[in-house]
């Protein structure tokens, strides 16, 4: 069930610990003192979320030129992650919410029952989430200038 008081702006993001395509862990906390982008997505290999994780990947110059942390999160396995990363040479860390607990944390629920919404996260070097997009009908994805503009400003 979906919790519209979850990870709202202006308030500190739940921590949480997930591995990723490569099986280590990665920890929120651990990136605290700079902006942290979450990029919530339905599945691997999916049309729309190839296009969006494509999309990253084709626009990540200038992604990585804001010196954030990004990271896309589905319910996929690690071993999903790794092969959806290779596939399409993706150059971000893919993390596993295999049972959507973070999803859930984050009030990230589609429509579709047990899928997770299309979302953005943006953080701040202090732990507070600046910016929330979340989409809970996934046919459009967030446009990337949006979500760049976003982490800008939480670094400000």
């Amino acid at each position: 069930m979906a919790n519209p008081s979850a990870a709202q702006a202006g308030t500190e993001a739940p921590d949480f610990t997930l591995r990723d395509g490569a099986g280590a862990e990665w920890r929120l906390s651990d990136h605290r003192g700079k902006v942290v982008v979450l990029l919530f997505y339905p599945g691997d290999e999916t049309p729309i979320c190839t296009r969006q994780m494509c999309s990253v990947r084709d626009r990540w110059e200038d992604y990585a030129a804001t010196g954030a942390e990004v990271v896309g999160l589905s319910t996929n396995t690690v071993d999903s992650h790794k092969s959806f990363a290779e596939h399409h040479s993706l150059p971000l860390r893919l993390l596993a919410d295999v049972d959507r607990k973070v999803a859930d944390l984050y009030g990230a629920q589609s429509l579709i029952p047990g899928k997770v919404a299309r979302s953005v996260f943006v953080i701040d070097a202090g732990g507070v989430i600046r910016h929330r997009d979340v989409r809970p009908l996934g046919l459009f994805r967030p446009k990337d200038d949006d979500t760049i503009k976003a982490i800008k400003e939480a670094q400000k």
